[in-house]
C-alpha cells in the first residue's frame, strides 16, 4: 500500500516530474498555435486528478503515522515506524516525504527508549530515511539523534550497537555533520566496536572513523591508540588495492602522527611486514599511506626501524613507487630511500640496484618492456642521489670548521 502512494508507474510519473512541463502530453501543442488542446484540460485531466488524489493519499498517511509516533501506545508506535521504514525503502520519494519534524523528532525520541523493540524499529526507520539523501542525514543530526546513537554505540553484546554504528557511518557521509558527530563523543565507542564487534560492525567502524578524521573538529588520535591492533588485523585478511585498505592505512597514517602511535603500530606482530606489502601491492593512497607511516617510523628512531623495515624487503617496492604513484608517495618513498641507504653505500651496490629495478620493471610492464622501465628508474635514483650530493657539498661550504667559529 505504501509503495502505491509513493511511486507511479514509470511513464506517469516522468511525465508528472518533468521540470516546466504539463502533466498532459497534448498541451505541448498549445504552445505551438494548434487549437485542439487547451489549459483547461491540462489542469483537469485524468492525470492530473490522479496526481492530486495520490497526493491527497500521502499526506492523509503521513498524518496518521505521524499522530501514531507522537501520540500512540508502544504497539501503534512501533507499527508506524516499522511502515516508515519499509516505504522508505522502497521509494526515494518517500524518503524525501517522511523527513519532517513531525516524524523524525518522534522516531529519535524513541530511540533512548528501554524497550529493545521500539528502539530497533525507530533506529531502522531512521537508516532507512537517510540512505542515499543528502538533506535527509542533516535533519536527522539536527534533530538530536546523535547522542542516544552513541549511548546505543555502548551497548554491549547487542545487535542495536551494529546498528547504530551503520546509522554513525551513514550520518558521517553528509561533510557538515563531522563535527558535530565528533564533537558529540562517536569516536571512542566506535573504537571499541572496532576492538570487540562483529565484523561487519568492525568494517563500518573504520569507515566511519575514516569520514570522521576530516572533520574540523579532528580526533585527537592519542585516543584512539586501541585501534591500531585491530586496524592491522583486518589489513592483513584485506586486498591491499580495496577501497577499505585505503581507509584502514589513512586511519593508521594519522595515529602514526603520535608517538603513542608509532609505538603500537611497532608492536603489532607483522606490523611492518604488512605496511611493506601495502607499498608494493595497494592503490596509489594506500601506498602513499603506507610509505608515511615507515618513514615517520625512521624519522622517529632511525637506528630502531631501519633495520627492521630493510629485513622485510621494502627496497623493491619504494623503488618502484618513486616513480609510480601520487606526487605525495613518490616524495616519501625517495624521502624514505634515503633514510634507509644512509650509512650502507657498499651494501647496495649498483649491480644490486640493476636488478632490483629491473625486477620491478618486469613485473609492471612485462619483459618486453622491462628494460626501458629499469632504464627510467635508475636514471631517477641517480639523479636523485646527485641532488643529494649536491646539497651536502653546498651545506659543507656554507657552514665554517668549528675551529673559526667565533666563541
Amino acid at each position: 500500500m505504501g509503495v502505491s502512494l509513493f511511486g507511479a508507474p514509470r511513464r506517469r510519473r516522468e511525465m508528472c516530474e518533468r521540470p516546466g512541463s504539463s502533466p498532459n502530453p497534448s498541451s505541448s501543442a498549445s504552445s505551438g498555435g494548434g487549437s485542439n488542446s487547451s489549459p483547461d484540460y491540462a489542469a483537469d485531466g485524468p492525470l492530473s486528478r490522479e496526481v492530486a488524489v495520490r497526493d491527497l493519499k500521502r499526506q492523509a498517511l503521513l498524518r496518521d503515522l505521524s499522530r501514531q509516533l507522537a501520540y500512540g501506545d508502544l504497539p501503534a508506535r512501533v507499527q508506524a515506524a516499522r511502515e516508515i521504514r519499509k516505504m522508505a525503502r522502497a521509494s526515494v520519494k518517500a524518503r524525501s516525504a517522511f523527513a519532517v519534524d513531525a516524524v523524525v523528532g518522534p522516531l529519535v525520541g524513541m530511540l533512548p527508549s528501554p524497550e529493545r523493540e521500539e528502539r530497533e524499529a525507530a533506529l531502522l526507520a531512521l537508516l532507512n530515511l537517510a540512505v542515499r539523501n543528502e538533506r535527509n542525514k542533516i535533519t536527522i543530526v539536527e534533530s538530536g539523534a546523535v547522542p542516544p546513537l552513541v549511548q546505543l554505540l555502548k551497548t554491549e553484546g547487542c545487535g542495536l550497537r551494529e546498528l547504530a554504528g551503520a546509522a554513525i557511518l551513514t550520518l558521517s557521509a553528509a561533510e557538515s555533520n563531522r563535527s558535530v558527530i565528533t564533537a558529540l563523543g562517536a569516536a571512542p565507542p566506535l573504537v571499541q566496536v572496532l576492538i570487540s564487534g562483529t565484523i561487519q560492525g568492525k568494517v563500518d567502524a573504520v569507515t566511519a572513523l575514516y569520514n570522521l578524521s576530516s572533520s574540523k573538529e579532528s580526533l585527537r588520535p592519542s585516543l584512539y591508540v586501541e585501534a591500531v591492533g585491530p586496524l592491522f588485523a583486518l589489513l592483513k585478511d584485506s586486498k591491499k588495492y580495496s577501497k577499505f585498505a585505503e581507509k584502514a592505512c589513512s586511519l593508521l597514517e594519522t595515529l602514526s602522527s603520535t608517538e603513542e602511535g608509532k609505538s603500537a603500530i611497532s608492536e603489532v606482530d607483522g606490523g611492518i611486514l604488512t605496511m611493506v606489502e601495502t607499498v608494493e601491492d595497494g592503490s596509489y593512497l594506500s601506498m602513499e599511506y603506507a610509505a608515511g607511516i615507515l618513514l615517520a617510523l625512521c624519522q622517529s628512531c632511525r637506528e630502531k626501524y631501519r633495520e627492521r623495515i630493510l629485513k622485510e624487503g621494502a627496497i623493491p617496492g619504494l623503488l618502484r613507487l618513486t616513480v609510480y604513484g601520487t606526487k605525495k608517495g613518490q616524495e616519501r618513498a625517495r624521502e624514505l630511500l634515503d633514510i634507509l641507504r644512509d650509512d650502507r653505500p657498499k651494501r647496495l651496490t649498483s649491480k644490486m640496484l640493476e636488478t632490483i629495478a629491473f625486477d620491478i620493471a618486469s613485473r609492471v610492464d612485462g619483459p618486453s618492456q622491462a628494460m626501458e622501465t629499469a632504464r627510467r628508474l635508475l636514471k631517477d635514483m641517480v639523479r636523485r642521489e646527485r641532488e643529494l650530493s649536491g646539497s651536502r657539498r653546498h651545506l659543507e661550504l656554507a657552514v665554517p670548521p668549528a675551529a673559526m667559529v667565533p666563541s
